[in-house]
């Protein structure tokens, strides 16, 4: 069986059934072959395609362990084309929707922080500004798209606005760590995120998930899905409020709650075989109250709305070659009330992906164009917007042992000219179950319209860019794994916040390009099976620093750790979260420092019945208090308790 993924939803979207060879069955043992002869002359089965289709059952019936060999799962964004996880050069991870289930995380960030590589800073609650840090690289250098999406902010510093992704709608996420502008263009310095909602398939499937949870927390969640062989479909809506708590007592004395509403939706046509359209859409409201910068005891709340859509059509012309046409859009607006502020970004981007597969190789050649717009009362004019057009190309080869990608791309951006970028990965298969990797590629980040357009902003802003190398070594056998990759990612043109920069015209600074910063370090990973216990677990030890100033740049740690374990035990499923963050520094000169914590947090669930599950969290055990971000209160004990139907 060979898995195909669209890259767009990252869903299965066919399944072929090749011949066995003759010598396959020539090399069985004589009792097996004697029992699959058995089997298919019992049938009496005369028309081909009829034993064609026989087959699978046959050698299920024949040969029962082949029946139960488990494909390895297909990823999408390393290449942007489907492939096996086990062809992959890069450093992924793949989280399904059973893995988004087993953790229990409250939100997205809260999940994406327990991966290796990756840490989060949040200014209080769920709904507040959230960064995340892919290898300790600034927020704005992860590339983020939602079903094929790309979704963004032209407002300050850029990146995308974690909390405005609700992790309800989400059935599917994977994780790119590393480099990767020689495929997706600018921002893909520290890494790239593809987050998919769910897709229908033949049949109906509805699903009503609700729960409650410690400050006041209330979610339901409602799904629909389903389908036929021509057509399929998947609605999602949900609902969450939370009376929140005081995330900073000593400005206010009010706590600090959202509510947040989110809805999904797609739709795919199978046009004939190996032809598809379809169209996705995500969008989620959150009213989120927050304590401003000064004492107040105002009622402050920030408003933000976050969209995306998309079409797509994919075309197999023929068993070698294939297409892919999409478009998309997305929206971030942020309003805060009372005090009067209002940014709003749109971007807008279009794709033709074309792949060539022969033999051990695989071509692919790629046209896309994006479209940024910023509509932000702090820039003048109050509307700006630029574009960035590009050629992508990538070759692929796999013979035996041997591993190759290589990537190119160039980007002409309306505003700063053209940015070529590179990569070459390879790895070699030692054994079968381990292999050595290395790679290196460069990679850029155009400021954003807020950073060039804002009374805060300079004219001469040029892109950042990056070099990245990386080397490593996995190894994965019967469920067990470990890999180790060591990375150094230097950053030049580094866009900082200073009063000194250049032709600077605020006094309260601006935006240049006045830093260097280097991104070192080398993170473990393991997973294992022992007496019924899986266990699992992350080491980053890294040292992310201004190169200018010899400085830790702020708030990322030098160490990180998680170490989980999952087992079943009376009927349920019980399962033990560690996550360990070493001291940071909340501010640039390293003056400020944040101590560092060890959070314990605790899983159960199980099944009622066929259809009923039930789901309990604790987090924050030991009611640690801690900070990600100086001044700001994190939750501390709290639980969550969800009850899940979903008739099979």
């Amino acid at each position: 069986q060979t898995n195909c993924v669209s890259p767009d939803t990252g869903q299965l979207a066919c399944v072929r059934v090749v011949d066995v060879h003759a010598n396959f069955v020539q090399a069985l043992p004589g009792k097996a072959v004697r029992a699959f002869i058995a089997f298919v002359s019992k049938m009496k089965i005369t028309s081909s395609r009829a034993r064609l289709l026989a087959l699978p059952l046959a050698l299920a019936a024949a040969f029962p362990s082949i029946a139960q060999i488990q494909m390895p799962p297909v990823i999408v964004t390393a290449t942007r084309m489907a492939q096996p996880i086990t062809d992959v050069v890069a450093d992924v991870t793949l989280l399904d929707r059973a893995a988004i289930e087993r953790s229990g995380a409250g939100g997205l960030v809260d999940l994406l922080a327990r991966s290796p590589g990756i840490a989060m800073v949040r200014n209080g609650g769920p709904g507040t500004t959230t960064s995340l840090f892919i290898r300790g690289a600034e927020s704005r250098f992860t590339a983020v798209f939602v079903n094929g999406v790309r979704v963004d902010t032209q407002s300050g510093s850029g990146g995308a606005t974690w909390n405005a992704i609700p992790l309800s709608q989400i059935d599917r996420i994977e994780i790119l760590r590393g480099p990767a502008a020689a495929i997706y263009g600018s921002d893909a310095v520290g890494g790239v995120i593809q987050i998919f909602t769910q897709q229908g398939e033949p049949g109906f499937s509805p699903t009503v998930e609700i729960g409650a949870g410690s400050h006041g927390t209330y979610k339901l969640a409602l799904g629909l899905a389903g389908g036929t062989n021509i057509v399929d479909y998947s609605l999602g809506l949900s609902r969450e409020i939370s009376s929140g708590f005081n995330a900073q007592a000593l400005k206010n004395t009010d706590i600090d709650g959202y509510r947040s509403t989110s809805v999904s939706g797609g739709v795919g046509l199978k046009l004939k075989a190996g032809h598809r359209i379809e169209a996705t859409f995500l969008q989620n409201e959150i009213n989120s109250q927050y304590d401003a910068f000064t004492v107040t005891t105002a009622d402050d709340q920030s408003l933000l709305r976050s969209q995306s859509v998309g079409m797509s059509w994919s075309a197999k012309w023929t068993d070698a070659y294939a297409t892919r046409l999409s478009v998309g859009q997305s929206n971030d607006r942020y309003e805060t009330i009372p005090s009067p502020y209002v940014t709003d970004t749109r971007v807008t981007s279009y794709l033709w992906h074309n792949e060539f597969r022969t033999g051990a190789h695989i071509l692919s050649a790629a046209l896309e164009r994006r479209e940024d717009k910023l509509n932000n009362a702090s820039t003048s004019p109050r509307v700006t917007q630029r574009s960035q057009d590009a050629l992508a190309l990538g070759y692929g080869w796999t013979d035996g042992p041997h591993l190759l990608q290589l990537n190119a791309r160039h980007d002409n951006d309306s505003e700063f000219g053209a940015s070529a970028t590179g990569s070459a990965a390879y790895a070699y298969k030692l054994t079968p179950a381990w292999r050595a990797t290395a790679s290196m590629g460069n990679a850029f980040s155009s400021p954003t319209l807020y950073q060039r357009f804002s009374e805060y902003g300079v004219p001469a802003l040029k892109p950042q860019v990056s070099q990245n190398r990386e080397i490593g070594a996995k190894y994965e056998s019967n469920g067990d794994s470990f890999g180790i990759v060591l990375y150094r990612n230097n950053i030049s043109n580094f866009i900082a916040y200073t009063s000194g920069a250049g032709a600077c015209t605020s006094s309260w600074g601006c935006y240049g390009n006045t830093a260097s910063a280097q991104y070192k370090g080398i993170t473990l990973a393991a997973a294992k099976r022992i007496a019924g216990v899986s266990v699992g677990g992350s080491l980053d030890m890294q040292n992310p620093r201004d190169m200018v100033t010899g400085k830790q740049l702020a708030r990322r740690a030098k160490q990180m750790a998680t170490l989980t374990a999952d087992t079943r035990l009376s009927g349920w499923n019980v399962g033990a979260e560690l996550q360990m963050t070493g001291s940071r520094f909340d501010n640039s000169t390293n003056t400020v420092r944040l101590p560092s914590y060890t959070l314990l947090n605790l899983t159960a669930s199980t099944a009622l019945s066929r259809d009923w599950t039930v789901l309990g969290r604790v987090d924050n055990v030991a009611d640690l208090a801690y900070e990600t971000a100086k001044g700001y209160a994190t939750a501390g004990l709290g639980f969550f308790v969800g009850l899940k139907w979903s008739p099979l």
